[in-house]
């Protein structure tokens, strides 16, 4: 199919002339309602009440924030005539759109009716007669493409839909609402209660599915998630940086992004592990070490106590008192299922009570009627709390870790048949820190102390999470996200042949069972829509060593030019002369190196006089020219990529093939490989 562009020989297409004019009702529309949401006023019943309607307000109008590049709707279908019906069209666009009457001017990609856009064809047209894609250049309506769908009706490939996806993407990370395929979007419009575990390879869209989903569920179930919440979980800030215009762009302002280290940051990380003691501490007995220094701490009463309740005292017995504690604790750790289990903290509040209800009965026995509010007094009296203190006393979550970290023997005893004492040397801090906030922790330590706080009390749950590069996360990284999803569902994204971590595994298996949800259905993405085929065939030949049992992607489309592997013999002018030609075209560039190298690289680039910069992982984003750090690549695209000795970046890790393979599918548009020694075996044909 070939697009119809502004003008049909020296004649205004009418087409085109129609379409723009509602391009421009559709603005003006869009205009009216905003003004409509600013004119919302405060009736002043009160001060929660005008809290509320302001936040309403305000994110209503983000939600319906005009960006002036970005049009109104792009595309459209036009439906069969029925028995009973007449032809209908309905234009496709981020956002619902309305007329001064209430009448749709413009359909939302998530409603029902927008769904045959993506999944309509000549075999199954879903009562679809034509499907229209429209091109732009700066906001301005210049082409359309139209599709019969009818059975035996033979359609090419669309150029407006291959011009859409091949874009230079110069910034953040774009939505794809007018480019998804029916692959995507039936993981996009999967139920809220479906978990979906999405093995997706390089340039199949994963990422960009799973923030869609994200949009879709709010769309679909807002009442349930502006109460419960959505939580997009990624690898990096640099990443989070890359994506956060995303659910923005389609009109959801009310979501949260973060990485594993931010929803664990319960204590300041100074420090890093060493591999070996890195990798034990994500490893899942971690968790059973916890919770028997948790619970282990817990004593037997050893006496009676007497409360008091109403001016009058009351003696419990000290098997009463036993059979106290040994319920609430098994209350806390009986259970096989977690979600059923009594924290910690709630635990030595229901003991308080349990003391005071006896007491209660007590008094009721010899004729009396203590209110509630007395019995309430009595649990929080001196006598009770002195109880609960000596038997179940209060736990702060990084002192616990830290005193097992500094105590060999308390260590020893909650880690008895779990870990080696070769592998509880690795734990063991040479010296006890002066204070806890001063300890040298590490990332993992924080994850350890999260998961004690989790314990401790309940951790506030989203209703939906979605989880990016979830490959690489420790089962003990899995546990956190776990503790954030509740009884909600969840959106995993990932590729086992880009798993760099080293809880790195074969399968999903591992890493679902540690996120609390194994029989998640696994989805997988195998149609490469960014990565020319060029690109992705020469980033495969590494497949049969980093993942055998995986199967390659494919990709639609294929650049002649879009691969150039060059030996050189010094690196300073090839490196300059080819970023200088890729950085002179429009779109994004990023020259990727082993992360030791970045400095030397930045130097030679910016001595050329090139405007670069390098990426950091403290939450700004790419520029337009980026030295990248190969431990940073992971989920970003540019439009040409230039990776800077391939070997380098293989030596710098145990898993260095895994990060190679990261790195060659970065490119969108070409990518250019420039090495001084031997490419990798796989590579060298």
């Amino acid at each position: 199919m070939s697009p119809t562009s502004a003008t049909t020989g020296t004649a205004p297409d009418p087409v085109l002339t129609a379409e723009r004019a509602h391009l421009a009702r559709a603005a003006d529309c869009l205009t009216r309602m905003r003004t409509a949401a600013v004119a919302v006023t405060d009736a002043g019943v009160d001060a929660w009440a005008s809290e509320r309607l302001g936040a309403a307000r305000a994110e209503r109008l983000a939600a319906l924030a005009a960006d002036p590049g970005v049009p109104a709707f792009f595309g459209r279908t036009d439906t069969a005539p029925g028995d009973r019906a007449g032809a209908e069209t309905f234009h496709i666009g981020r956002r619902h759109v309305r007329d001064a009457d209430g009448d749709p001017v413009v359909i939302d990609w998530r409603a029902p009716m927008s769904r045959a856009f993506y999944q309509a064809s000549a075999a199954e047209p879903q009562g679809v007669a034509r499907r229209r894609r429209f091109g732009f250049a700066g906001g301005e309506l210049t082409s359309y493409e139209d599709e019969v769908l009818a059975p035996g009706q033979e359609t090419g490939d669309s150029a407006l839909l291959r011009e859409e996806i091949e874009r230079p993407r110069s910034g953040p990370m774009r939505d794809i609402v007018a480019t998804i395929q029916p692959d995507q979007d039936d993981i996009v419009r999967a139920p809220l209660t479906e978990s979906i575990c999405v093995q997706g390879a390089p340039g199949t869209g994963k990422t960009a599915v799973g923030l869609h989903r994200a949009a879709y569920l709010l769309y679909t179930h807002g009442d349930q998630l502006s109460r419960t919440g959505v939580l997009v979980v990624g690898p990096n800030r640099a990443f989070l940086r890359y994506i956060e215009q995303v659910l923005p762009a389609l009109g959801e302002v009310a979501v949260d992004q973060a990485t594993v280290a931010d929803l664990t940051a319960r204590v300041p990380v100074r420090a890093q592990d060493v591999p070996a003691a890195a990798v034990l501490k994500g490893d899942p007995r971690m968790a059973e070490v916890l919770r028997r220094a948790l619970w282990g701490g817990i004593r037997k009463p050893v006496d009676s106590v007497q409360v008091t309740l109403s001016g009058r005292r009351y003696r419990i017995g000290e098997e009463t008192l036993k059979r106290f504690v040994d319920d609430l604790r098994r209350a806390g750790t009986g259970s096989a299922d977690e979600s059923q289990r009594v924290h910690y903290a709630a635990g030595r509040e229901r003991l308080a009570m349990s003391l005071a209800e006896y007491a209660r009965r007590l008094k009721e026995v010899g004729g009396g009627s203590p209110t509630d509010a007395e019995t309430r007094r009595t649990a929080r009296s001196a006598e009770v709390r002195a109880f609960c203190d000596a038997v179940w006393p209060a736990v702060d979550a990084a002192a616990l870790v830290a005193d097992l970290w500094s105590d060999p023997a308390l260590l020893a005893r909650a880690a008895r048949g779990v870990l080696s004492e070769e592998e509880q040397a690795l734990l063991r801090w040479p010296a006890p820190p002066r204070s806890v906030r001063t300890a040298r922790w590490t990332a993992a330590d924080a994850v350890l102390v999260d998961e004690v706080a989790g314990m401790l009390e309940r951790t506030p749950g989203y209703g939906h999470v979605v989880l990016d590069e979830a490959q690489d996360l420790s089962p003990m990284e899995c546990r956190a996200v776990a503790r954030r999803l509740a009884a909600g569902s969840l959106t995993v994204l990932g590729d086992l042949a880009q798993a760099t971590g080293p809880w790195s595994a074969g399968d999903w298996a591992g890493t679902l069972a540690a996120l609390g949800r194994p029989d998640t259905t696994v989805r997988p993405l195998t149609r490469g829509y960014r990565v020319p085929a060029e690109v992705l065939d020469f980033a495969n030949r590494l497949l049969p060593l980093i993942a055998p049992g995986l199967g390659a992607a494919t990709a639609v489309r294929r650049e002649p030019g879009a691969l150039r592997v060059r030996p050189v013999a010094a690196l300073a002018e090839p490196l300059v002369a080819v970023v200088r030609e890729l950085a002179a075209a429009e779109g994004s560039t990023g020259v990727v190196c082993a992360d030791a190298a970045v400095p030397e690289v930045l130097r030679v680039l910016t001595a050329a006089g090139l405007e670069v910069a390098a990426l950091a992982d403290d939450g700004a984003a790419p520029t337009r020219l980026s030295v990248v750090p190969a431990t940073l690549a992971k989920g970003l695209e540019f439009d040409a990529v230039v990776v800077v000795e391939p070997a380098e970046i293989v030596a710098a890790e145990p898993r260095g093939l895994h990060r190679l393979y990261v790195v060659l599918t970065r490119a969108v548009s070409s990518l250019v490989v420039l090495h001084r020694g031997e490419l990798p075996g796989p590579l060298a044909g």
